[in-house]
């Protein structure tokens, strides 16, 4: 599947019921590329809290918010690695809400790649599929 295609303005059902949209980030563990190898090392040492979400350190894996226009990118890095792991860009009017603060988490759903959008929130429901809340600036 078009990388370009991995990211996703949406709501999670059965994530937060009363939950507005979020974004939501697709990453295919089966890459051999640098910086996806390394998201998935780094997933691995998430924290589970409810069944199938795993919650990260920030310095393991953090998001960070561009705006360029009507572009909003999303950069994944982490403390110990700082260049760019993963960025993707969506074409959206959306603006993360920010609560205390603090900006809107990044949702990370792990499978392999090949899933759209209705095929990964199937995969998180049926516990097929976890996924990673990200801090962000």
């Amino acid at each position: 599947m078009d990388d370009s295609a991995r990211m996703w303005i949406t709501t999670v059902p059965g994530l937060d019921p009363d939950g507005g949209p979020v974004v939501l980030l697709g990453h295919d563990h089966t890459s051999q590329e640098t910086g996806r190898r390394m998201i998935s090392q780094l997933l691995d040492r998430g924290h589970e809290d409810e069944e199938g979400v795993f919650y990260l350190l920030p310095f393991d894996l953090s998001a960070r918010y561009e705006r360029d226009g009507d572009r909003l990118a999303v950069v994944i890095s982490t403390s110990g690695h700082p260049d760019t792991l993963l960025r993707r860009v969506i074409v959206t009017d959306f603006v993360p809400a920010e609560r205390d603060g603090e900006k809107q988490p990044v949702l990370l759903i792990d499978d392999d790649g090949s899933a759209s959008l209705p095929e990964l929130l199937a995969r998180f429901a049926e516990g097929e599929a976890g996924t990673a809340v990200l801090n962000a600036d």
